[in-house]
């Protein structure tokens, strides 16, 4: 139910993100829709399939598909108020990361991977989704843009929840630190200018 819970948070929240960036590219409400889906559950979708679990659990389960679509939808009515709340939905899209790696490393975890796969498998749960948007978008996947911190918090919180599992941890325990972990280090990022290494030029 924790896993469960913490997936259609993070795809609503997902779907959000997703559907603003297809109304600033000015598509219709089919490709408001088409960015929610994919960005709230395109991560799961990546991460069901490598671990075997198929059909993934976002099409066996109507919760998902309506998680992601409800997001659209509200993006697409009430886009004006949540593009001048834009540090809002930054808040949003923060927690919606912290939440989807640690339900995408603990999924992983459960289906007998070890720590680190098992953390890599909850960084694509979080960031896989932003990166098939970005591309159906035409722009550069923000995981890749200069100095960006987003992939690594994302694995940050997934290691801790990954192995917190492997410790023995209760999945309830680990979740919310961890979820915390990536949720704080993004948005003190965006906060204070935080930039992951570069190479010297």
């Amino acid at each position: 139910m924790l896993l469960l819970i913490l997936d259609l948070c993070g795809v609503s929240v997902f779907a959000i993100s997703g559907g603003l960036v297809a109304v600033r590219r000015q598509l219709d409400i089919v490709g408001v829709l088409v960015l929610a889906t994919v960005t709230g559950l395109g991560g799961g979708w990546l991460r069901d399939v490598l671990i075997g679990v198929t059909p993934p659990a976002a099409l066996e389960d109507w919760r998902y598909l309506v998680a992601a679509i409800g997001g659209g939808l509200v993006t697409f009515w009430f886009h004006p108020a949540l593009g001048r709340i834009e540090r809002v939905v930054n808040v949003f899209d923060a927690f919606g990361l912290g939440l989807f790696c640690v339900a995408g490393a603990l999924k992983a975890a459960e289906h007998g991977l070890d720590p680190l796969p098992a953390a890599i498998l909850g960084m694509v749960t979080g960031i896989g989704g932003g990166v098939i948007r970005d591309v159906l978008a035409g722009r550069v996947p923000v995981i890749f843009t200069l100095g960006e911190l987003y992939a690594i918090p994302a694995v940050a919180g997934s290691a801790v929840a990954a192995t917190g599992f492997e410790l023995g941890l209760e999945p309830a325990t680990v979740a919310l630190p961890a979820a915390a972990l990536t949720a704080g280090w993004r948005l003190l990022a965006i906060r204070r200018g935080w930039t992951a290494p570069v190479p010297r030029s």
